[in-house]
């Protein structure tokens, strides 16, 4: 099982190296870098690269790390015990047609290997960290409820993201395997464009590039990243917009900046 990058993303030497090594040694992959450099996309082409499901969470700051494997459903089966379960199939003595698993339990529980991602595992407190701890090490977990351990029937790939937004714990980090994604060089950003728009003239490239770099240096509070770009050069080509010169830098500059004061700012200056 080897990940060597899909027809829709750009994967380098050192990226590609750590993301087998840690499908190999089942060992989590953290990954950090700023919004829109491709973290979440990485794990949706592993699985689509290596023809696995997925499992996802998309991590809150209300969640604890329990009910990313099960939540026990005790207002579902009081209500059953009152009233009925009627036809749901539900047996009220029975504490497993109460159990919903999270996206944990499920990939555990899979009679295949999953990809499972923790995306923006950085919006949960400490706490819910600390409680995915042994969880994510040991590939199981206990349903308190019965003292029934859960084992991964086979432990998929982790991958977890984070935009540090809030420092993660050290005994965390000890226990995945860490990779920054930095923001892309033009000539690596040329090739990220290229696998979704392979038919770009090259001067319109060019120019695109050099006009997204610059915005870039401009000391915005949120500078536009790949996701950014690629929605900025998709929309240009759908418009029939030859390209950003010509007085056309302000073409859709709504899918570059997404924040109100970086785009008051961007029209102040343009305005002088």
């Amino acid at each position: 099982m080897h990940f060597e990058g899909t027809d829709r993303y750009f994967l380098n030497a050192e990226l590609q190296e750590i993301v087998n090594i840690a499908i190999t040694l089942e060992k989590p992959l953290l990954l950090t870098g700023e919004a829109g450099t491709g973290k979440t996309q990485l794990a949706f082409e592993v699985a689509r690269a290596l023809k696995m499901s997925m499992e996802e969470a998309r991590c809150k700051s209300t969640f604890k790390g329990e009910e990313l494997c099960y939540v026990y459903d005790t207002v579902l089966r009081l209500n059953d015990s009152r009233f009925g379960s009627g036809e749901t199939g539900r047996d009220v003595n029975d504490i497993w047609d109460y159990l919903r698993f999270g996206p944990i339990g499920r990939a555990f529980l899979a009679e295949d290997r999953r990809v499972l991602l923790l995306d923006e595992i950085d919006k949960t407190d400490s706490d819910t960290q600390d409680n995915l701890l042994d969880v994510l090490e040991d590939g199981s977990f206990i349903i308190r409820e019965i003292n029934h351990r859960v084992v991964a029937k086979d432990r998929p790939v982790i991958i977890i993201t984070s935009n540090a937004k809030r420092e993660l714990s050290d005994p965390f980090l000890r226990r995945c395997f860490c990779h920054h994604i930095p923001f892309p060089s033009p000539e690596e950003m040329k090739s990220i464009v290229k696998l979704h728009y392979p038919d770009l003239p090259a001067p319109f490239l060019d120019a695109s590039l050099m006009s997204f770099y610059r915005l870039r240096e401009e000391g915005y509070e949120k500078p536009p990243a790949t996701a950014e770009f690629l929605d900025w050069v998709g929309a240009m080509r759908s418009a029939g917009v030859k390209g950003p010169g010509a007085g056309r830098e302000t073409a859709f500059v709504g899918t570059l900046l997404k924040r109100t004061q970086d785009l008051l700012r961007f029209r102040g200056v343009k305005r002088r």
